[in-house]
């Protein structure tokens, strides 16, 4: 196949994978934020309560062995480089690799699925700075388009939400309450980005599946951090369990809609937090799988990549939005104002 690009460039946040590792990944990360220490320091008892090891530098390992061979069997035979913007191995690492093997122009896949500051911008950035710090032989560099909308996406979060509607008896299904969940970001970010349009968007999808109405699922935040007197997204998972609990809802399904894998986040303030507070609650609740590799997802990616190597390749996309746009505006996703 002949087309534009010779490598492919996954892009990922990165995670600690030691006791050691975790306060520089947490200073890498809040560097530049008003993050107070004492919260980063509350965020790494997380990492601490698992050895100090983030899964998610491991779920990217198993996300590239899948995708490499899925790529292979649809003729795409382009190397597969991987770089983090938090922790190794480091963005900057990875392209002075690419300028070593001789790649000019890459196609970047940012593990994200939606528009922000956090989750597309930032990480443009991060990838513009690794290429000023290997110098002018850098290769040019582009990104596939957020995929919030993408049926593939769609179909493999519904069939990872179907899987969580089994486990409840059918009596008790029809009565079920999902939560999706995503990061919390700060309103003042939120408010100049289609964040929130697009989980809601890719919710109503979800949940359109089923046939679940709007009162039997909401949108709700988690892992936010920041100043406490800062506004960020709301509800909280966790308040609306406890909302939920006062309206007697007692089987809840928590789909974390907002995460391609099961990281931290969602091991601790979903498997941990929301689940004993559920039982505290006594409500019946189940955690939706992430996409993680889920085949359709991983077979999804490769269409994102095909459709940039050869124009004759739809842009899928469902629902009311259509595909989003390959190139972001200039002023697409602005950062949050600092104070």
């Amino acid at each position: 196949m002949s087309h534009p690009y010779d490598a492919i460039l996954i892009v990922g946040f990165g995670g600690p994978e030691g006791r050691d590792e975790v306060i520089p990944f947490l200073e890498n990360v809040l560097r530049g934020r008003n993050v107070p220490r004492e919260r980063m320091l509350e965020v790494a008892e997380h990492y601490y309560h698992f050895e100090g090891i983030s899964p998610i530098n491991q779920q990217v390992r198993d996300l590239l062995d899948v995708l490499k061979p899925e790529l292979h069997q649809h003729d795409i035979d382009l190397p597969v480089y991987w770089g983090n913007r938090n922790w190794r191995p480091m963005l900057a690492d990875t392209m002075q690799q690419m300028v070593d093997d001789g790649v000019q122009r890459a196609l970047a896949v940012v593990l994200a699925a939606y528009s922000s500051y956090s989750s597309c911008r930032q990480y443009r950035e991060d990838i513009g700075r690794a290429q000023e710090a290997v110098g002018e032989r850098a290769p040019q560099v582009d990104k596939v388009r957020v995929w919030y909308n993408h049926p593939d996406f769609i179909a493999a979060n519904t069939d990872n939400l179907r899987q969580s509607i089994e486990k409840f008896a059918p009596d008790t299904q029809a009565s079920l309450h999902i939560a999706f969940t995503s990061h919390s970001i700060p309103k003042s970010m939120a408010d100049h980005c289609r964040y929130e349009e697009q989980l809601t968007e890719t919710c109503r999808l979800i949940a359109g599946e089923f046939g679940i109405g709007n009162d039997r699922w909401q949108l709700v935040y988690q892992s936010r951090s920041g100043r406490p007197q800062d506004p960020w997204l709301e509800p909280d998972i966790c308040d609306h369990l406890r909302n939920l609990g006062k309206q007697g809802a007692e089987n809840v399904i928590v789909h974390p809609v907002g995460f391609l894998s099961d990281h931290m986040e969602v091991l601790y303030d979903l498997d941990d937090e929301a689940a004993e507070l559920a039982i505290e609650l006594g409500q019946h609740m189940q955690r939706a799988a992430t996409v993680g590799t889920h085949p359709t997802f991983v077979s999804m990616l490769r269409k994102l990549i095909a459709e940039r190597l050869d124009n004759n390749v739809e842009q899928l996309a469902v629902g009311e939005f259509g595909p989003s746009h390959n190139v972001c505006p200039i002023d697409c996703c602005p950062a949050p104002v600092r104070r």
